[in-house]
């Protein structure tokens, strides 16, 4: 399944979502977050997550050729199928930094490696932050010794801040699925407010679960709840260097998956990646309010994601749902240039629920009460097409001079 739909995972309730822990909710997992030394002195730069036996591992990651080196490396880490660590740095991405960085994210990987007495190729390496500065091996080398003794399978928090770069705050979700052979826990942390498009909407996001999952069925699962979450946000249209979503199952709940349970597990793992990843673009740099494009009717699926995706991105509509501005025109002829035909005449477009455009032309509708609607913290367009059953959801940010100031000055 590639379009964004919700229909795949309405097979089952889940326990209510907490926000409040994210990796440590899993069974056997432990983690921790440190300052290091790569940041300004109070801010935490690294953490490491651990799973107290060997795990399952799956990862989707940035399809940007500029990746960095901990992607590549990483990338042989998911092929082998298992790992027992996850290991973060912030404020530097180890990107566009030659041979040195290749021989940096595999060091890194040995230095936790060594302290589990596993394989450096079952150490999962993540980084973010600014490219092409080197990995201050120093700081990386002092850290990991500091957060093997502070791991805890307690409060998270402290894991969470430490992979931040521009976010405004961390984010955490977790969740308990009710199986037929009994409970499996999911939590997760993830960052990312900046750098943010589809193909990996800069991005990272790390799940733990005591589910007792096969490799290549993880991966399957880890694929289809991105696609319909992560890979359905935007912020500016940018697809970072070092975007990863990595997941991690050990078994130790002893649920094994299969049938309903997998299905169960599959709802709660959507459940906890959309959250994190409406998060993400409720955190987009300099964002005021968020909007979800919502788009049925398309001729495919394909079709629907490619329009939606188009108004998610377009600036003039994201200035306009900045504003409040109830500016149709602008969404229409985002949709009309998408590249995906459809017939214009019988296109509809509701703006917070209210029909503002059917038959080719705008509705009568009261302007002044849908300003007033979308002065709100989310704003819901929703285009029908009616020439297909395809359907797509995106989620993006509204443009502020903030994000520019941000970005204009990310490195000075």
């Amino acid at each position: 399944m590639r379009h964004c739909a919700r229909a795949r995972y309405n097979t089952c309730s889940m326990a209510e979502l907490n926000t409040r822990l994210g990796v440590n909710f899993a069974r056997g997992f432990r983690s921790a977050g440190v300052y290091c030394g790569i940041k300004m002195p109070g801010l935490l730069d690294l953490a490491l997550i651990v799973s107290e036996t060997e795990a399952s591992v799956a990862g989707m990651f940035t399809t940007n050729l500029a990746c960095a080196a901990p992607v590549r490396w990483s990338r042989r880490v998911i092929a082998g199928g298992t790992a027992r660590a996850i290991i973060i740095n912030s404020g530097n991405a180890n990107c566009l930094t030659g041979e040195r960085g290749e021989r940096d994210a595999q060091r890194t990987a040995e230095l936790v490696a060594q302290r589990l007495g596993c394989a450096p190729t079952q150490v999962v390496v993540a980084s973010t932050g600014v490219i092409g500065v080197p990995l201050p091996m120093h700081a990386i080398e002092s850290g990991v010794a500091l957060a093997f003794e502070r791991l805890s399978d307690g409060d998270d928090r402290a894991t969470a801040d430490a992979i931040l770069t521009t976010d405004g705050a961390s984010k955490r979700a977790s969740l308990s699925v009710a199986t037929p052979a009994g409970e499996v826990r999911l939590g997760a942390i993830a960052k990312g407010a900046g750098m943010i498009a589809p193909r990996l909407a800069t991005m990272l996001a790390f799940i733990a679960t005591d589910a007792a999952i096969a490799p290549a069925t993880l991966q399957a699962c880890l694929q289809r709840a991105v696609d319909a979450t992560f890979n359905c946000i935007t912020v500016d249209g940018d697809t970072s260097t070092n975007d990863m979503v990595i997941a991690l199952a050990n078994g130790a709940s002893g649920v094994p998956l299969s049938g309903d349970t997998l299905v169960a597990f599959e709802q709660g793992l959507f459940q906890v990646c959309e959250y994190l990843a409406k998060q993400i673009v409720r955190d987009g740099e300099g964002a005021s309010r968020i909007f979800e494009v919502r788009v049925s009717g398309a001729a495919s699926a394909e079709a629907a994601r490619q329009i939606a995706r188009t108004i998610a991105e377009s600036q003039l509509v994201k200035t306009a749902i900045h504003g409040g501005d109830p500016n149709w025109g602008r969404i229409i002829a985002a949709a009309g240039r998408a590249g995906a035909p459809f017939e214009v005449s019988r296109a509809k477009l509701y703006l917070q629920g209210t029909l503002v455009f059917e038959h080719g032309c705008p509705t009568m509708y009261d302007e002044r009460a849908l300003v007033e609607s979308m002065r709100t913290e989310e704003v819901l367009l929703e285009l029908q097409l009616n020439d297909g059953d395809g359907t797509a959801r995106f989620w993006s940010s509204d443009l502020t001079a903030e994000y520019v100031k941000i970005n204009a000055h990310y490195r000075t």
